[in-house]
């Protein structure tokens, strides 16, 4: 089963070539390693959130974008492998201390993924035990991306998430005792479909009632993002 590797990061926003060149150069390396995609997506329209939001959960500062990307491996055991073999890059042009990353596997998955102009990424947590009730939210949720333009979306629960000293995934979504961290996806031909998609998909979902969710939508991030870096474009 595939596996990810997934990020956050805030860069800045003077240092968007410089990160665009470093994450194409680091590619290689991780194809090396087994890796078999990496995207790098820069936020283009992130918005401030009164819970929860990109900003906070790496602790950016005025002049810095956030950085949303992962990287595709086999499996498991092929990222746990690469990661134990790379070592920190010194001369990363962003502080490093401050990115969130993790091991999440899908737990649903529709859709085409390659080509896409522009992304909707999203950051939440989810109580363990409303996994299976998720994946089939997530299902009758892609049946409306779908409708209105959407290529494809991914949802991954986090596997191997560490904890960290200054940010990690748990805080960044104020995650509670027995929940997991989810980072997920919907790739999109453009903005302007994603944009007119969410004007209707709010006017469709005025009336529903979100106490019904697995999980507390209000702690729930998301955020545009066009692409910086994608391999499977580059090769």
């Amino acid at each position: 089963m595939a596996y990810f590797t997934g990020a956050v990061a805030a860069v800045p926003t003077s240092n968007k070539a410089k990160y665009a060149e470093h994450v194409s150069a680091a590619w290689p390396l991780f194809k090396s390693y087994g890796a078999t995609r990496m995207v790098e997506t820069w936020g283009v329209d992130v918005p401030k959130g009164k819970v929860t939001d990109f900003y906070g959960a790496v602790d950016a500062k005025d002049d810095e974008a956030i950085v949303f990307s992962w990287i595709e491996w086999p499996d498991k055991a092929d990222a746990d492998a690469a990661w134990a073999k790379m070592q920190d890059d010194p001369a990363m042009p962003f502080d490093g201390s401050r990115m969130i990353f993790g091991g999440f596997s899908p737990v649903y998955e529709a859709g085409q993924h390659n080509g896409a102009g522009y992304y909707q990424g999203f950051l939440l947590a989810v109580p363990e035990k409303n996994r299976t009730a998720y994946a089939q939210m997530a299902g009758e949720g892609w049946k409306m991306f779908q409708k209105r333009g959407a290529k494809g979306m991914i949802e991954t629960w986090g596997e191997d998430v560490p904890r960290g000293k200054k940010t990690d995934f748990y805080q960044a979504a104020k995650a509670e005792e027995g929940e997991v961290p989810v980072f997920s996806w919907a790739a999109w031909p453009d903005r302007a479909t994603c944009d007119a998609a969410a004007k209707a998909m709010e006017a469709e979902m005025g009336d529903m009632d979100m106490s019904a969710m697995p999980f507390d939508g209000m702690r729930m991030m998301w955020a545009g993002f066009e692409p910086l870096f994608d391999s499977g474009e580059a090769e």
